[in-house]
């Protein structure tokens, strides 16, 4: 490689990534005071203001239902909804926001899939989390459950789960069984640790990711994602074929 061709190769490594053409992201905890995530409306509208300048047209909000921490349902996630629709629009704050929710694998996620009582996004998508430590029991049965009900699993960062380090072959085979996989964007920068971040520089490497996210808990992830907009594995990322603008 010449000197100018190297020159212009690292200049161009330098150039920000344009985030608009994911358009949406579908993994975060915005509604105020319900789980682990924003805290106050004032949290949430400074969060979606900084959605917006990096380029998101799009928020899908997905809150913690978990049976021991966060017993959040349906009714209380859309009435948190429904006061933050009501901020945006009072501030004249051009971003949609949407509500579903991310589901805890444990003894009660059968049963509310039995009462058909999951939030979904897109095409009836569900997104669901494992516990990062211990590797999940019976879960190929209720995936094929949420199937044969017309549910689509969306597993939420794979790249956390420290069982599955070192493979990437059980994101392969639910991704050809019709599964989706997300990761947290901010898994590539450090965030979460040494091994996480190799993990999911595996799976880019590989191809095997459907959605990327913030997974955005309070306003330092998206300063995080600002501060590392030329990282060369999210250049390598946003060249997968995503399905994020589709949702």
């Amino acid at each position: 490689m010449s000197f100018f061709s190297n020159l212009f190769s690292k200049k161009q490594q330098l150039n920000p990534i344009d985030l608009s053409v994911l358009r949406t992201d579908m993994h975060s905890h915005l509604i105020p005071g319900i789980d682990d995530g924003s805290k106050t409306m004032e949290e949430t509208i400074a969060m979606l203001i900084k959605f917006k300048e990096l380029g998101y047209k799009k928020i899908i909000t997905t809150p913690h239902i978990m049976s021991d921490f966060y017993k959040n349902s349906s009714t209380n996630i859309l009435k948190g909804l429904e006061d933050i629709r009501d901020e945006i629009k009072r501030i004249n704050l051009d971003i949609e926001i949407e509500a579903a929710a991310e589901y805890y694998f444990d003894e009660t996620l059968f049963h509310k899939l039995e009462a058909n009582e999951l939030m979904t996004f897109s095409e009836n998508h569900v997104l669901i989390e494992f516990s990062f430590s211990i590797a999940p029991q019976e879960h190929e049965r209720l995936f094929y459950d949420m199937r044969i009900k017309g549910y689509k699993p969306v597993i939420a960062h794979f790249e956390r789960y420290l069982y599955y380090h070192g493979s990437i072959d059980q994101a392969r085979e639910w991704r050809e069984k019709g599964m989706l996989i997300q990761m947290n964007v901010n898994s590539l920068f450090g965030h979460y640790g040494p091994g996480v971040k190799k993990q999911a520089e595996n799976l880019v490497d590989s191809g095997q990711i459907d959605l990327l996210a913030t997974d955005c808990h309070r306003i330092d992830h998206l300063t995080i994602l600002e501060q590392n907009l030329s990282s060369s594995y999210l250049r390598k990322v946003m060249n997968l074929p995503l399905k994020n603008n589709v949702l």
